[in-house]
C-alpha cells in the first residue's frame, strides 16, 4: 500500500532539484576520479588479483578511488569476457567492489556535520564551499589537466553535498507528516522493503546514489533500523542491473562473471536476511526501533557488506560451480570449446599429432566463418534480433578461433618439422586472419540488415535482381573456397581467381548503375549508402577467399608470393583461367 505523499509545490521542486544536483555531484566526481586514475586502476586489477584475498582488497580500493562498483565490476567482465582474468579472480575482485562502494556512505555521512562557534568551520555549508572555491580554481586556471580533474573531483563533492542539503531541506516537512511515517511502516515489512530498494535501484542504476537518497530522508528522523535494513538489503539486488547490462552480447564466461555479482548480492541478501529476522522473531531485538542517521545508515550498509564477504569468499570454488551451472554455454560455444580443447600443448612434442590437431581445429574455424556469413546474408531478406545476436555471438567465437590456433600454430612452427607438416602449418598461419575477416565482415553485414530493417529500407527492382546475382556468386566462391581449404583440393582452389575476378567486375558495374539509378531519382541517398556497404563487403570477402586459394596453391608449390601469382596467373592464362571466367562470366549476369 503506497499512498501520496503530500509535499507542498515548491518542496517537490526542491526535492527533485536536489536529487539531480546529487546525482550529477556523484557523476562528476566518479569521473574526475577515473580520469586521475587514468587506466592504471585496470591494469592493477588485472596484475594483482592473484588471490582471494588480494582480489578483495584490490576491488575494495579500486571501487572506492572511482566511487562505483558497477565501474569496477564492468571492467571485470571485460577482463573475463577477453580471456584476461578467471572467474574465480572475477569473484573476488566483485567482492571487494561490493565493499568498496559503501564508503560513499561515509562520504555523504559528512553532510549531518553541524556545530556553532569553531566547530561551524567544519559544518557542510563551510565545508563545501571552501572545496568548491578550491574546485573552481584548479579547474579554471591550472594549466595542467591532471590538477583540472582533481578540481572537477572537488566540484563534483560540493555539487553532492549542497544536493545532499536540498534533498534534507525538501523532506524535513515529513517528519511531521502521517502519511509518509504510514509508508516507511510498511516499507519495515521485509518483503516490500527488499522489493522497493531493488526496484528504486534499478532506475537509478546506482547502489551509491540510492543509499544517499536514503540516508536524505534519514534526516526526518524517522527513519528506523527495521526500516532501513530491508530497503539497504533490495538496494544491494538492484545494484546488479547495470552490470548484467554491461555483460550483453559478452562470452560466456563474461556473462558468468556479470551475473555472480547478482548471486553474490542474493546470497547475502537471502542468507543474512533469513538468519536476521528469524533470531529477530524469536528474541525481539530492541536495535529494530532505533532511529537512524546518515552515519547510522552508512554503518548498517558497510555492515551488511562486509558479513557478505566473510560469509560467502571462502565458498569461492562453490560459487564458481554455481554460476556455471546457472548460465551455461551455448550449443556454438559448447562446440568451440571442444574444438579448442584440442590443441593441447602436450601435443606439441609429438608434431605429427600436433598438426593433425591444428587441421581439425582450423577447418572448425572454416566452416564456422562461412556458416556466420551465410546466417549474416540471410538477414538481410529476413532480419531479427536473435539472428544478428547470433553473428555476433558467432564472431566472438571465430576471434577465439584465432587467438589460441595463432598463439599454438606459433609454438608449433617452432618444433622440428618435417617438409609436409611446414606447409600444413604455414597454410594454417596465413590464413588464419582470412577466416577471421571473413566472420567480421558477416558482422558488418548484420549491420547493415539492421539498418535495412530499422530505417525500411527498399532497393529498386533493378537494385534487388543484381543483388541477388552477385549473393549467388559470393555464396559459390565461398564455398569453394572453404571445401578447398578443407579437402585440400588443388583443382578447386584454381576455381577461385576467376570467380573472384568476375565478382569485381559485378561490383563495379553494379556501383555504375546504382549511381545512374541516383540521377533519375529511382533510389535514394540512404539506399545509396547501405547499397555500397553492401558491395564493399562482398569485395572483401572475394578477396579473403582469393587469399585462401593462393595460399593453398602457392604453399603447394613451396612459394607464397599473392601478387606475383595473380600476375602470372591472369597473363599467362593458366590453368583454365579465361575457360572458367567465361563460365562465371555466363553464368552471373547482370
Amino acid at each position: 500500500m503506497i499512498e501520496v505523499i503530500a509535499l507542498q509545490v515548491t518542496d517537490m521542486i526542491s526535492l527533485l532539484g536536489g536529487v539531480a544536483l546529487f546525482l550529477f555531484g556523484m557523476s562528476l566526481m566518479g569521473d574526475g576520479l577515473k580520469r586521475v586514475a587514468g587506466s592504471r586502476m585496470e591494469l592493477i586489477l588485472y596484475r594483482l588479483s592473484g588471490t582471494p584475498l588480494r582480489g578483495v582488497l584490490l576491488g575494495t580500493a579500486v571501487t572506492a578511488v572511482i566511487q562505483s562498483s558497477s565501474a569496477t565490476s564492468a571492467m571485470v567482465v571485460g577482463f573475463v569476457n577477453s580471456g584476461m582474468m578467471k572467474l574465480g579472480q572475477a569473484i573476488s575482485v566483485i567482492h571487494g567492489a561490493l565493499i568498496g562502494t559503501s564508503i560513499t556512505g561515509w562520504i555523504i555521512s559528512l553532510s549531518s556535520l553541524e556545530g556553532t562557534g569553531w566547530v561551524s568551520f567544519f559544518s557542510t555549508a563551510t565545508l563545501s564551499a571552501v572545496v568548491a572555491v578550491v574546485g573552481i580554481g584548479l579547474r579554471m586556471f591550472s594549466k595542467k589537466q591532471r590538477m583540472r580533474h582533481i578540481g572537477d573531483i572537488m566540484l563534483g563533492f560540493s555539487v553532492l553535498m549542497f544536493g545532499m542539503q536540498s534533498m534534507s531541506g525538501a523532506v524535513s516537512p515529513l517528519r511531521e507528516n502521517p502519511q509518509f511515517l504510514r509508508m516507511l511502516t510498511a516499507f519495515s515489512h521485509p518483503l516490500l522493503g527488499i522489493l522497493f530498494g531493488a526496484l528504486f535501484t534499478a532506475v537509478l542504476q546506482s547502489a551509491s546514489a540510492a543509499v544517499g537518497i536514503l540516508q536524505a530522508l534519514s534526516m526526518t528522523g524517522a527513519v528506523t533500523f527495521s526500516v532501513a535494513l530491508p530497503i539497504l538489503l533490495g538496494i544491494a539486488i538492484g545494484s546488479a542491473v547495470p552490470v548484467l547490462l554491461s555483460a550483453l552480447g559478452a562470452k560466456v564466461e563474461g556473462r558468468r562473471a556479470a551475473f555472480s555479482y547478482l548471486l553474490i548480492e542474493a546470497l547475502g541478501v537471502l542468507i543474512l536476511g533469513v538468519l536476521y529476522y528469524a533470531l529477530d522473531g524469536a528474541l525481539r531485538f530492541e536495535i529494530d526501533n532505533v532511529i537512524l542517521n546518515t552515519v547510522g545508515i552508512a554503518a548498517v550498509n558497510t555492515a551488511f557488506r562486509l558479513a557478505t564477504a566473510l560469509l560467502l569468499v571462502p565458498f569461492q570454488r562453490q560459487l564458481i560451480r554455481l554460476v556455471s551451472a546457472l548460465i551455461r554455454e551455448s550449443a556454438e560455444e559448447r562446440a568451440a570449446a571442444g574444438e579448442l580443447d584440442r590443441l593441447d600443448e602436450r601435443f606439441l612434442r609429438y608434431p605429427a599429432l600436433a598438426v593433425e590437431q591444428s587441421r581439425l581445429t582450423v577447418n572448425a574455424m572454416a566452416n564456422t566463418a562461412r556458416a556466420n556469413l551465410l546466417c549474416a546474408i540471410g538477414l538481410m531478406e529476413h532480419f531479427s534480433d536473435e539472428g544478428r545476436q547470433k553473428v555476433e555471438q558467432t564472431e566472438d567465437l571465430v576471434d577465439r578461433y584465432e587467438d589460441k590456433l595463432g598463439t599454438y600454430l606459433v609454438k608449433l612452427n617452432a618444433q622440428e618439422l618435417d617438409n609436409q607438416q611446414n606447409e600444413s602449418v604455414s597454410k594454417y598461419l596465413h590464413t588464419l586472419s582470412d577466416f577471421e575477416r571473413i566472420s567480421d565482415h558477416a558482422m558488418n553485414l548484420a549491420e547493415a540488415a539492421e539498418e535495412i530493417a530499422e530505417k525500411k529500407v527498399s532497393f529498386s527492382s533493378e537494385g534487388e535482381k543484381e543483388l541477388r546475382v552477385l549473393t549467388a556468386a559470393l555464396k559459390e566462391i565461398l564455398d569453394i573456397a572453404i571445401d578447398a581449404f578443407v579437402q585440400d583440393d588443388l583443382d578447386m582452389a584454381y576455381r577461385v581467381e576467376p570467380l573472384e575476378e568476375r565478382i569485381d567486375i559485378l561490383c563495379d558495374e553494379m556501383k555504375v548503375r546504382h549511381v545512374d539509378r541516383l540521377k533519375l531519382g529511382t533510389c535514394s541517398l540512404t539506399q545509396g549508402f547501405v547499397f555500397n556497404d553492401i558491395l564493399t563487403n562482398f569485395e572483401r570477402v572475394a578477396d579473403h577467399c582469393s587469399n585462401i586459394a593462393i595460399a593453398i596453391i602457392e604453399l603447394r608449390a613451396n612459394a607464397y608470393d599473392t601478387h606475383n601469382y595473380i600476375i602470372n596467373l591472369k597473363e599467362l592464362r593458366s590453368h583454365d583461367f579465361d575457360r572458367l571466367f567465361d563460365e562465371y562470366t555466363a553464368k552471373y549476369q547482370i
